[in-house]
């Protein structure tokens, strides 16, 4: 299928909703409007994985997804729907927790650098005395082996391993990695003297999990250790790693492709243009997992048609938030600050900069480690390793965006050394140092810098800095700023017609996998922006009750139980403890605080107990606010510029919390069943069944699918009388769209009043509700009488 998609729908694809599961829904996707089946990655994973994104073999299809043949069945299920195949692939890293399910990695600790695959992993071979540092023993090796938890086996001893181990293999629990030839004992044994002459002669070494700094020495995934880095600027690695990816579109079975992660990648641009040129036929429709910060540009010499929708959703969020709320929002958070007895809060950029130079003094402190042995020895030795560790940290802390892409983007680094000179003038000289290594693009350093500037970002930001910052959680969103409160109905207009012109067929999103919130809970959120004294009542009512002792966090994780209400136990109980280790204040993922996350847990317990009246009455109070405002996000992200994507289920409400919630199973037949009933002609209340929100999605993804010469433009239209902000109108070239905002203040000012659309005359017709309009002057008090949102159009519904 040639061209671009007119929208995706996103399929979490997982051992226990296949590839020939998802061939039976293409029927419904069909008949739903959708233009292209959108899959979560397919290639062999780790066993066990649900998210796919731990790939163990990029040269085959994952067997418990389905296999190469339930590809074909599914390709040829969408081609007999008329549905594209966008599929999303993971250049960046493979997954090495289970070593001996991934045939290179496992090659590569078998027989060290000289294995054939030794180029497709970035190593560090010549640190800690050579071979691959492997952090993974929970006590320090001498401990370990005095306790006998190593054994090593010589070849022919176990059956299930010496296929893959002709040279013997050590075992550690489940962990087992292989010998090198001619390293094994003459029998099985735990023997610490034997064991540790064996493991001294290894391609790999055991160290304590809490030495990571002191001995890893390959790239990985952000943090994970388990996701090792893949060097596909390398064009036999490249060739290697996409030869399953180039059948398929060679085959005709996928149309197109969304890369995760090009920032961990040394060359993202020349990937991309690798990429495209080894596709056959005509360039494929290419999307990244981008994040772009506040007023960050996508490079525009990438082979892509434009990210994968992040900043979309942050625009669309903000121009449902009431700007009023936020003063009284800050002092309610300045007030449980007080309380807590912490600081005030700090503002957003000195707070990630804190969460950012803990992850690179810390959790990205290997990193570092590397890039100071990557500086020039007469830089090196000028510096000290000590000084340039720690001006490094402050340069990454400082940065302002995932990454630049050198020759481009210095402007970032002179922003950087600026910021981090002004915070630590003592370390000045050595910035300036740094700086101008980092600003070399033609260096291993600068490139290397480069790397690890995305991950010290994510991990600052995302998985600290938005669990810290708790004033209104639903601005707390991947690729979002939290200092960005609201955007009025002209920076919308603004932002959407900046995609129009320059990305019109990059991805939009509301809802992904990676998302924290599913788009229905942040858009009930954004209702306490309407309402900050009531919200800031109840919340103290709240907390009378149940109280983590920190009233920041309290704030996030009551915001999170009303926003996803009615939530099982079991989901916030998962949700809460992960929040309050990402948090990383009270408790961690390294160091968990028992006592702390007892807390937490009670606060969930009341939430179904003692302080149930209280969430009940709160959510149901706010509960027809936050539908309108979905109702508002769903059309306006469907209609306006991009391609948009729905995310598996929320075509009816889904308030789901952060991974994996976000990934449980859908039922799809309540939603077939719905669908034909709206297509009998059913025009659903706005209610608890979402019914109004399938409508709603349906309806715009047909005309999409099917109209595509009604949305060729963008075009604001203006709306007059006494709630004109009330409302945000677009034209896109025949498809009209109306959606209502800040509901709530709406209705407390009485309704629309007089308050009119104005349009050229002519007969339109609203393809949610088949209602026909005439006058150049259409009052919004009838447009909107039924739902919140209105879709015009020529034509019949």
């Amino acid at each position: 299928m040639a061209g671009r998609p007119a929208s995706t729908y996103r399929l979490q694809i997982r051992p226990g909703f296949d590839l020939d599961a998802a061939a039976h829904l293409a029927g419904y996707l069909s008949d739903l409007g959708v233009g292209w089946a959108y899959l979560s990655p397919i290639l062999q994973a780790a066993t066990g994985s649900e998210h796919g994104y731990d790939v163990v073999d990029p040269t085959r299809v994952d067997a418990a997804r389905g296999g190469p043949e339930a590809l074909a069945r599914f390709a040829a299920a969408a081609r007999r729907a008329g549905l594209g195949v966008l599929v999303d692939i993971v250049p960046n890293h493979v997954g090495v927790a289970v070593p001996m399910e991934n045939p290179w990695w496992w090659d590569v600790l078998t027989r060290g650098r000289a294995s054939r695959w030794a180029r497709t992993f970035d190593i560090d071979w010549d640190f800690g005395g050579g071979g691959i540092g492997m952090p993974v023993l929970g006590m320090p090796l001498d401990d370990v082996l005095a306790a006998r938890e190593v054994r090593v086996v010589p070849p022919g001893i176990d059956a299930g391993v010496d296929a893959a181990a002709p040279f013997g293999h050590a075992r550690y629990y489940d962990l087992v990695l292989p010998l090198a030839e001619g390293t094994a004992p003459a029998a099985s044994t735990d023997d610490p003297a034997v064991v540790h002459d064996v493991l001294e002669r290894q391609h790999w070494r055991l160290a304590f999990w809490q030495d990571e700094a002191a001995v890893l020495n390959y790239r990985r995934f952000f943090t994970i250790t388990t996701l090792a880095g893949v060097r596909v600027e390398d064009p036999v690695v490249l060739a290697a790693s996409h030869a399953e990816v180039l059948r398929w579109f060679r085959e005709g079975l996928v149309d197109g492709v969304r890369i995760d992660h090009p920032d961990g990648l040394a060359d993202p641009g020349g990937y991309l243009a690798e990429l495209e040129a080894a596709v056959p036929g005509d360039a494929p429709y290419v999307v990244v997992e981008k994040i772009l910060e506040r007023g960050e540009e996508l490079p525009g010499w990438w082979a892509t048609e434009g990210t994968t929708g992040y900043d979309a959703l942050a625009e669309i969020d903000r121009v449902l938030v009431d700007p009023d709320g936020a003063a009284r929002l800050d002092e309610l958070d300045a007030a449980l600050r007080r309380e807590t007895g912490l600081p005030v809060f700090p503002g957003w950029q000195n707070l990630i900069h804190e969460t950012k130079r803990e992850v690179a003094t810390t959790a990205q402190a290997a990193e570092v480690a590397r890039l100071v042995r990557c500086l020039p020895p007469v830089v090196r030795d000028g510096l000290g390793g000590g000084v340039a560790a720690d001006a490094l940290a402050e340069l990454l802390a400082s940065f302002p965006v995932y990454r630049s892409y050198l020759p481009a983007g210095h402007q970032h680094i002179a922003h950087a050394v600026a910021d981090a000179t002004a915070r630590r003038p003592d370390l000045a000289d050595a910035l300036t140092t740094l700086a101008r290594l980092v600003a070399d693009g033609g260096l291993e350093f600068s490139r290397r810098f480069m790397q690890t500037t995305g991950p010290v970002m994510a991990k600052g930001v995302e998985d600290a800095a938005f669990y810290r910052s708790t004033r209104l959680t639903s601005l707390n969103e991947v690729g979002g700023d939290p200092s960005e409160f609201a955007l009025d109905v002209a920076g919308l207009h603004a932002a959407f017609s900046r995609r129009q012109s320059a990305w019109p067929a990059a991805m939009t999103a509301l809802t992904t996998h990676d998302t924290k919130r599913s788009e229905d809970v942040r858009a009930r959120l954004h209702v306490l922006a309407e309402v900050p004294g009531r919200w800031a009542d109840v919340l103290g009512q709240l907390r009378e009750i149940a109280s983590t002792g920190h009233g920041p966090f309290d704030s996030l994780l009551w915001q999170a139980i009303v926003g996803a209400w009615p939530a099982a136990p079991g989901r916030l109980h998962a949700y809460a403890i992960k929040a309050a280790r990402e948090a990383g204040e009270r408790t961690g993922w390294a160091a968990p605080d028992a006592e702390f996350e007892e807390c937490v847990h009670d606060v969930v317990v009341a939430a179904h107990g003692r302080a149930v009246a209280i969430v009940n009455g709160f959510a149901g109070d706010i509960r027809a606010a936050g539908w309108s405002n979905s109702l508002a996000a769903k059309l306006l992200q469907l209609t306006g510029p991009g391609v948009p994507d729905v995310y598996q289920g929320s075509e009816l409400w889904d308030f789901s919390l952060v991974d994996p919630d976000n990934r449980r199973p859908v039922d799809f037949a309540r939603r077939r069943r719905l669908l034909a009933d709206l297509d009998g002609g059913t025009l659903p209340p706005v209610d608890d069944t979402g019914a109004a929100k399938l409508l709603v999605t349906s309806r715009a993804l047909r005309l999409r699918r099917d109209r595509p010469g009604l949305f060729t433009r963008y075009t604001p239209m203006t709306v007059v009388g006494e709630a004109a902000a009330h409302a945000v109108a677009f034209d896109r070239g025949g498809a009209l769209t109306v959606a209502t905002r800040l509901p709530v203040g709406l209705a407390a000012r009485g309704g629309w009043g007089d308050t009119v659309l104005l349009r050229h005359a002519g007969p339109t017709v609203d393809a949610l509700t088949g209602r026909t309009f005439t006058g150049s002057e259409i009052p919004l008090a009838d447009l909107l009488s039924l739902y919140p949102v209105a879709l015009l159009t020529e034509g019949v519904r």
